[in-house]
């Protein structure tokens, strides 16, 4: 007797033989044949029930490059497997062309001649084109936003995440789940939330005081679709408080939570949920995990690690979903629901080529009707670049190299440090910078550029905390995002130590001396998470240091040397 998870495989297996599974055939396009919006668009309908998910979407409202990590590093079970496989060994992997449509979208390898080639990708009007694509051929799919939504933008910045919610509303989602969100800080969220058409979902959003579940967040949500009775679970960003500032949300506790998840579970198969589907913010890792221990749940779809996979990954019974981000792609998972189990399924992972697939005329009015009051200056051309502007990586990026640079001349620095964030749009040689591109990578409500001093050990167990944030082997411990960058410093991280001994060898780069345990060094950073941090605002602090460059050139940093085995 063949077993579920057997079946699954399978099912996966044969859709995958068909064209039907994964990335579809645009997959197999030559470099030199051209796509087109039916073939992206393209799926042979299965079972009765659809699944629509976006996530990390980040505000980009418009169409943007979106350079995919060479780097992505995983330790204990997860090293050596999706989505800690890059470059040239994923495209191995999947059987992917080199200079392909989904070299481009799935790796970073010759990411500028392909870009300069493909174009831009995402865009909410053309995002809209594709939910509108799925829901006429399955009127009653439902269409699930994974977070990190309402943050990222100059434009989600001015209007406090309003333009943000005025565009998603015209999608018309049916739940979402949260992470970014709420450094809006929490009465600004809660008025949001209060007027939100649709289910704003966290199973794992708890009141601080009474340590019981917040009323304004419920954990989960049912849905009658295709004839079958869907529970969503939400699970929003479990590490809220030490990612970001707490201060901006005290009266709600976050964490993992995975016994009140299975509690969840237990509850909505007990009120007859057929499917269990978890919208989740906890990174790839950790919804792996979870899926091991919380039984019962069908699909995870997956956010806040920002991995495009154009399969899902079978962790016994469930499937777990990766998407993308900065509305790169969106995915579609079709269900076959029969006597009150999924006894099947069939994906795609859509990629949004903007130039490709047409802009949803009503969409395209309201997101320019958002931008309108602000164009003017977003578009203000601040300088040029000659180079790949990139953030994402364990390690470094060349866009954090740049604000690191204008962090050491502007503030008169010896040591620089920027946040190891994942979001941020790329940007191609011979582009001009505008002042929208700065805030792409630079927009937060905490964005204070501070200096300080900091004595060599403490710089150190900087390093080691946030180092264990990543590399920790227990994904349940991994809780920030990528490495912070240093600028003006050189160190060595062997990332299979234990905490405490990952980072040695760090150097002060102007003058090539040992960083000295006991001195102090004048240190510049931004995104504090302290109340109080003063400072002018890191954009404009990134303004003025691409104005005095007037064309940027930003190569690859060699100042942090990794050891993996």
């Amino acid at each position: 007797m063949i077993s579920r998870r057997d079946f699954l495989q399978v099912g996966m297996a044969a859709s995958a033989l068909y064209g039907t599974s994964g990335f579809g055939n645009w997959a197999r396009l030559a470099a030199q044949q051209a796509l087109t919006q039916d073939q992206l668009l393209e799926f042979d309908t299965f079972g009765n029930v659809s699944l629509i998910h976006v996530t990390d979407i980040h505000a980009q409202l418009k169409p943007v490059y979106f350079r995919e990590p060479s780097v992505n590093l995983g330790v204990g079970e997860n090293k050596g497997v999706v989505p800690h496989i890059t470059g040239a060994d994923f495209r191995k992997l999947y059987g992917i062309e080199d200079g392909s449509p989904s070299h481009y979208a799935l790796s970073s390898g010759d990411f500028a001649a392909l870009a300069a080639q493909y174009g831009r990708v995402g865009g909410l009007d053309r995002v809209a084109t594709v939910i509108n694509s799925i829901r006429a051929d399955r009127p009653d799919a439902l269409l699930l936003d994974g977070g990190d939504t309402w943050h990222g933008s100059y434009t989600c910045l001015q209007t406090q995440g309003q333009d943000m919610v005025n565009v998603m509303n015209a999608l018309k989602p049916d739940a979402m789940t949260f992470h970014w969100e709420f450094t809006l800080g929490s009465d600004r969220v809660n008025e949001i939330v209060e007027g939100l058409p649709f289910a704003a979902l966290g199973q794992n959003i708890f009141d601080a005081e009474w340590d019981e579940p917040a009323e304004l967040f419920p954990p989960y949500e049912f849905f009658e679709r295709g004839g079958t009775k869907i529970a969503v679970i939400g699970q929003a960003f479990p590490y809220m408080p030490i990612a970001n500032p707490g201060w901006m949300f005290p009266e709600y506790s976050f964490g993992i939570r995975d016994e009140h998840m299975a509690e969840m579970v237990e509850e909505v198969r007990s009120q007859g949920a057929e499917v269990v589907v978890v919208l989740s913010h906890n990174g790839f890792d950790v919804d792996k995990k979870m899926a091991s221990v919380v039984p019962g749940i069908d699909v995870i779809l997956s956010g806040h690690t920002h991995d495009a996979l154009p399969e899902p990954v079978v962790v016994g019974d469930t499937i777990v979903v990766a998407s993308g981000s900065h509305g790169k792609f969106v995915s579609r998972v079709d269900l076959d629901v029969r006597d009150g189990r999924m006894m099947g399924y069939r994906h795609k992972l859509i990629p949004i080529f903007s130039d490709v697939i047409a802009p949803d005329a009503e969409i395209a009015a309201l997101i320019d009707e958002q931008r309108a009051p602000y164009e003017a200056e977003m578009s203000e051309v601040i300088g040029q670049t000659d180079t790949t502007l990139y953030r994402r990586g364990n390690f470094n990026g060349t866009w954090d190299d740049l604000i690191c640079d204008a962090l050491l001349s502007e503030r008169d620095a010896q040591i620089a440090m920027s946040p190891g964030v994942r979001w941020g749009a790329s940007m191609i040689p011979g582009q001009d910078i505008t002042r929208e591109d700065i805030f792409n990578v630079t927009s937060m409500t905490y964005p204070n550029a501070y200096r300080t001093e900091m004595t060599g050990e403490f710089i150190k167990v900087i390093l080691e905390d946030v180092a264990d944030n990543i590399f920790n082997p227990d994904p349940y411990y991994q809780q920030g995002g990528d490495m912070v960058r240093i600028g003006g410093m050189g160190y060595q991280i062997d990332i299979n130590k234990p905490q405490g001994e990952r980072i040695s060898g760090m150097t002060l780069l102007s003058s090539g001396e040992p960083i000295d345990p006991a001195k102090n060094y004048t240190v510049a950073g931004w995104a504090s998470v302290n109340e109080g941090t003063e400072g002018p605002p890191i954009w404009d602090v990134v303004e003025s240091h691409i104005k005095k460059l007037g064309t940027v050139t930003a190569g690859d940093h060699d100042n942090v040397k990794v050891v993996v085995d």
